[in-house]
């Protein structure tokens, strides 16, 4: 299972979010629904596109400049957004 990314907040956290979601994506596949690279990709550069709509749904303003938990955010969703 994907780890929370609110304990996203430096470097080496997002290196072990992304760790964790390599792992994921290699024991448990199934759980994705962009599981092809470029089906990930997409769906990453998708949700960067909309993400405005996540925060104002969120109640919190997109972020200007993203910080690390922002980064792990945008790859969580690519695991599953269409």
């Amino acid at each position: 299972m994907i780890h929370s990314t609110e304990a996203v907040s430096t470097r080496d956290d997002l290196a072990g979010f992304v760790a964790s979601l390599a792992r994921e994506a290699r024991q448990v596949p199934n759980t994705w629904e962009n599981r092809d690279l470029q089906s990930f990709l997409e769906a990453l550069a998708a949700w960067i596109n909309d993400m405005d709509g996540y925060f104002l749904n969120q109640g919190t303003p997109a972020p200007e400049q993203p910080s690390w938990r922002t980064v792990a955010q945008m790859l969580a969703a690519a695991t599953t957004y269409e």
